[in-house]
């Protein structure tokens, strides 16, 4: 068990943040096993052809037999939303004895894989190469595998902070931390973390809490070491939505919305088109074509541009999911 105890300044001081090296770094995980999450099957077949030419071999070595992972790699966000080359940066400037024991208490009781061993066997430069090896591994897997989706992942993280801070601000601490894993419990001024590895308590002492909700973690998880500053990345809400496809517009239910002259006008406007050329295809005068493009317009659903004398219209990105369209 981990326990963390907050005062009074740690609660007002408690705070959320973005991390895509965290993602990137939990990921993997999913990429070892493919049994952790049937939720990530989708992202995981997608990612699977596109690693080929990694040292894969080093990468999944990270995750230790016990799913812990090295702290040095999941450095704690210094701002809201970091960029992942900045949380990258971090990552670098770990010294080497400091990798050499994150490796080692990651891995704990076993040892380290082959891919890891200059960690150990090898003096502080030996275990610096590691590390750069690593970052430099870690910044080309970010690019083909998480990067792609990071904007689908971010919005999905953003929205379950805003539930915690709705929770927050409705019921305290107590129900914060209620629904968000089983695993944690609240209970006079200590948060408690069941079914963990590591077994610590620590007193916040000013610094805090930062929670950071993650799409690949699939228990609360914490640093392993104690003397890391408190912080927690939990599972998110709503994970299951992230990798299923967006539906199919059902074209009975957009004509029950939109109206079936604006149902039809939204499907023509896949190239951009004048008012005068869409009511000829439409059997209809241009007065109405542009009283219905005035509607989809101020709705967000087409875009507009003028091309010499004429205003060409044009389906938006949003037009586009309504439609079930591919942008």
């Amino acid at each position: 068990m981990i326990s963390y105890e907050l005062g009074v300044e740690d609660l007002a001081d408690t705070r959320f943040a973005l991390s895509p090296v965290h993602e990137t770094v939990l990921s993997l995980r999913v990429l070892r096993e493919p049994g952790l999450s049937a939720l990530h099957l989708p992202w995981r077949r997608s990612v699977l052809g596109r690693v080929g030419g990694l040292d894969t071999g080093l990468l999944l070595a990270l995750v230790s037999a016990r799913r812990t992972l090295p702290d040095f790699l999941t450095p704690r966000p210094t701002v809201f939303a970091p960029e992942f080359e900045d949380e990258l940066a971090a990552v670098r400037r770990t010294p080497p004895a400091t990798v050499r024991h994150d490796l080692l208490a990651a891995h704990s009781p076993g040892p380290l894989p082959t891919p890891l061993s200059s960690a150990t066997t090898g003096d502080d430069s030996d275990a610096a190469a590691l590390r750069d090896a690593i970052c430099d591994l870690l910044r080309r897997y970010w690019e083909i595998a998480v990067r792609p989706v990071w904007p689908q992942m971010r919005l999905l993280l953003e929205a379950d902070m805003t539930y915690r801070a709705r929770q927050l601000a409705m019921g305290g601490a107590r129900r914060l931390f209620a629904d968000m894993h089983p695993n944690l419990r609240w209970h006079e001024g200590v948060l408690y973390i069941d079914r963990m590895i590591s077994e610590y308590h620590v007193s916040a002492s000013g610094r805090g809490l930062l929670l950071v909700p993650s799409v690949f973690a699939h228990k609360p998880a914490p640093p392993v070491s104690a003397v890391e500053p408190p912080v927690l990345g939990y599972p998110s809400r709503g994970v299951a939505t992230l990798w299923t496809p967006p539906p199919t517009a059902d074209a009975p239910a957009l004509v029950a919305l939109l109206g079936a002259s604006r149902t039809r006008l939204l499907g023509l406007l896949e190239e951009p088109l004048p008012t005068v050329e869409l009511a000829r295809r439409l059997r209809v005068t241009p007065s109405a074509v542009s009283q219905h493009l005035g509607v989809l317009h101020a709705a967000g659903l087409v875009t507009r541009a003028r091309h010499g004398r004429q205003v060409l219209y044009r389906r938006s990105d949003l037009g586009d999911r309504l439609t079930g369209a591919q942008p």
